[in-house]
C-alpha cells in the first residue's frame, strides 16, 4: 500500500512538473504575440551591429576580456525553412594587424557555404552545425516548436542568471538541449542557455540573454541579443532595423554548383561549438573538421637538431626537447586533441622517457587548452610567474560535457612559476627559459600588448629559440613591430646574441636570426 502511495506520489508530481513547464512555454508564447502571431512570422529581414570579446586572449591571465573588433550586417532570414543569409562587414581589430572583413555566410539546413567577392567555398560540418544551432537559439519561434512538441519539453530547477533565480525549462530541438529560462514579470524568455565545452573553463554556461523586446508584425521580438560564457559577454548584437516577412529574393539561398558539388552535411556529435565560434569571431578560425589542420592535412614531427622535434602542421605548434631521461615540451595549442597526439609522438620517438615538465609560454587558450593532458601525464607545468594563480585555479573546473584525460583519471598539479628565468639541465642538454618582463619597465610595457606574462625557451646545445606569437616565422619578412622589440630586449638582456639563434615558432616554422636582426633591433 505504501509503495502504491509513493508510485501515485511521484506520478502527482511529474503531472505538476509537466504542467507548470507548459504553463511557462504557453505564458511565453502568449507573451511573444500569441501562437497566431508566430506562426505568422515566417521571415525577417534584420540590420545591426556586433561587437566581440575573447576572454581566452585577455591581456593579463583571467583579467577583462579582449576587444576583438566591431561589425555591421545584415541577415535574410527564412525562419520556417530554417535558412539564412548574412552579409558581415567587420572592422577587426584584434589580432593585429587590424583588417577590414567583408564575406557572406550562407547556412542552409543541409549545408552552408562563405562567399567572398565572387567565390564561395562550403563550410566545414561543425560550422555548418554551430551556425545551425545558433540560428535556433536565436529563433522567435524556438518557443512554439517546443509548445507543438510538449514531449521534447521537461521541467527544471530554477537557473542563476546573474544575481536571479529563474524559472526554467529544457527543449530539445534539432539534436541541442536548450535551457530556456524565463522572466516572472514579463513571462518573456530573458536567456536561452546550452551547457557546452570550453578548452580552459570546461563546462560552461553559453547563454543568448535576450532583451529590448520590439513588435514584428503582431509578433515581438528581442532586439538586444547578449552572448555569455559563464556570465562573460563574449559578443553582443543590436538590431537596429527589422522587417516581418519581407520579400526575400530567389536566389538568396542559391547553392552555387562548386560548393553543392563539395558540400559538408552539419557534423554530428562532439562539435566543438566554443571554439568555433569564438575562433570566428578571432577571424582565426580553420574551417576544417579536422579542427586542428586543414582538410587532408595533418601533425608531424620535423626534427631541428638531435633531439630536437617541432610539432608542425596544425594552426598552432610544440616543440619537444628530448633530455637524458625525461622530456620537456612547449606548449598545450587546441585542446586534448593536439595534446594527445604530441603526447603519443614524443613517446614514440623517446621510448621509456617520461615528461617531465610542459612549458607553457603564456596564458593564451589557443596554445594551452590542451594542459589538463599533460597534468594527467603527471608532467610539471611551467608558467610565467602572473599567471600561476590563474592555472591553478581553471584546472579545477570540470570537464564532463567532453571528459578528458584529467576528468577521467585525476592527478594534483604540479606548477612553477618563472619570475625571472629558469634553467632545465642535465649532462646532455641545456633549456633556459627567459620571462620577457624581468628585462625592465620599456619592455614590460611592450611586451603587455599581447600579453602580461611571456616566456622564450632557449634550447642552448643547437641554439634554438622557441617563442610564441611574439614572433611568427611564415615565409615572408619579419616586420619590426611592438611584438618583435621585446624578445630583442630579452635576449640582450640575458647575453644572448638575437643573430645567432634560430627563431623557432608557436605558429608557423622557422627562421634564421640573421634574418630577423633588424625587427628585434633596440
Amino acid at each position: 500500500m505504501k509503495r502504491m502511495l509513493l508510485i501515485a506520489s511521484l506520478l502527482l508530481a511529474a503531472c505538476q512538473q509537466e504542467s507548470a513547464s507548459n504553463a511557462l512555454v504557453t505564458q511565453a508564447v502568449t507573451a511573444q504575440g500569441g501562437d497566431e502571431a508566430l506562426r505568422g512570422l515566417m521571415g525577417l529581414n534584420v540590420k545591426g551591429d556586433a561587437r566581440f570579446w575573447e576572454p581566452g586572449q585577455s591581456h593579463e591571465a583571467g583579467g577583462e576580456p579582449r576587444p576583438l573588433g566591431t561589425a555591421t550586417f545584415e541577415t535574410n532570414w527564412d525562419l520556417a525553412k530554417g535558412m539564412a543569409r548574412t552579409n558581415w562587414d567587420r572592422d577587426q581589430q584584434y589580432p593585429p594587424p587590424a583588417a577590414k572583413l567583408n564575406y557572406t555566410e550562407t547556412v542552409l539546413p543541409t549545408l552552408g557555404f562563405v562567399t567572398t567577392g565572387e567565390a564561395s567555398q562550403p563550410m566545414s560540418g561543425i560550422r555548418v552545425a554551430t551556425n545551425l544551432r545558433e540560428l535556433e537559439r536565436a529563433s522567435p519561434r524556438l518557443l512554439l516548436k517546443a509548445m507543438d512538441n510538449p514531449s521534447n519539453v521537461s521541467a527544471m530547477e530554477p537557473q542563476q542568471l546573474g544575481d536571479r533565480s529563474l524559472p526554467a525549462i529544457s527543449v530539445n530541438e534539432g539534436g541541442t538541449t536548450f535551457i530556456v529560462l524565463f522572466d516572472p514579470m514579463t513571462h518573456l524568455p530573458a536567456a536561452i542557455r546550452t551547457r557546452d565545452d570550453d578548452n580552459i573553463q570546461g563546462d560552461s554556461n553559453y547563454d543568448l540573454v535576450l532583451d529590448g523586446w520590439m513588435p514584428a508584425g503582431a509578433a515581438q521580438v528581442a532586439t538586444s541579443l547578449s552572448y555569455r560564457l559563464n556570465g562573460i559577454e563574449v559578443a553582443k548584437i543590436n538590431y537596429t532595423a527589422l522587417t516581418p516577412n519581407p520579400a526575400i529574393p530567389e536566389d538568396a539561398f542559391a547553392v552555387p554548383a562548386s560548393v553543392m558539388a563539395a558540400a559538408i552535411a552539419p557534423a554530428t556529435g562532439n562539435v566543438p561549438y566554443q571554439w568555433v565560434l569564438r575562433r570566428i569571431f578571432l577571424n582565426r578560425f580553420l574551417d576544417s573538421d579536422e579542427i586542428i589542420y586543414p582538410t587532408g592535412g595533418k601533425l608531424s614531427l620535423v626534427e631541428l637538431a638531435p633531439n630536437v622535434q617541432h610539432v608542425q602542421g596544425g594552426t598552432a605548434n610544440n616543440l619537444i626537447v628530448a633530455m637524458k631521461d625525461f622530456l620537456v615540451i612547449f606548449d598545450a595549442p587546441y585542446g586534448e586533441l593536439q595534446s594527445r597526439w604530441t603526447i603519443d609522438a614524443a613517446k614514440a620517438k623517446y621510448p621509456g622517457k617520461p615528461i617531465r615538465y610542459l612549458v607553457l609560454t603564456h596564458h593564451h587558450m589557443d596554445h594551452t587548452g590542451g594542459f589538463r593532458t599533460y597534468v594527467a601525464e603527471g608532467a610539471t607545468i611551467v608558467v610565467p610567474s602572473q599567471a600561476q594563480e590563474y592555472f591553478e585555479k581553471v584546472v579545477q573546473a570540470p570537464h564532463t560535457v567532453v571528459p578528458d584525460d584529467l576528468q577521467k583519471n585525476p592527478k594534483p598539479l604540479k606548477i612553477y612559476g618563472v619570475f625571472e628565468n629558469m634553467t632545465i639541465r642535465d649532462e646532455t642538454a641545456e633549456i633556459r627559459l627567459y620571462e620577457i618582463s624581468a628585462v625592465g619597465e620599456n619592455a614590460t610595457k611592450v611586451a603587455a600588448s599581447h600579453a602580461v606574462g611571456m616566456l622564450l625557451g632557449h634550447v642552448v646545445s643547437s641554439n634554438l629559440l622557441y617563442v610564441t606569437d611574439l614572433i611568427s616565422p611564415r615565409g615572408g619578412p619579419i616586420e619590426r613591430s611592438e611584438n618583435t622589440i621585446p624578445v630583442g630586449n630579452a635576449l640582450r638582456e640575458f647575453e644572448v646574441d638575437p643573430g645567432t639563434v634560430t627563431f623557432v615558432g608557436g605558429h608557423g616554422t622557422t627562421v634564421k636570426g640573421t634574418e630577423v636582426v633588424a625587427a628585434v633591433a633596440e
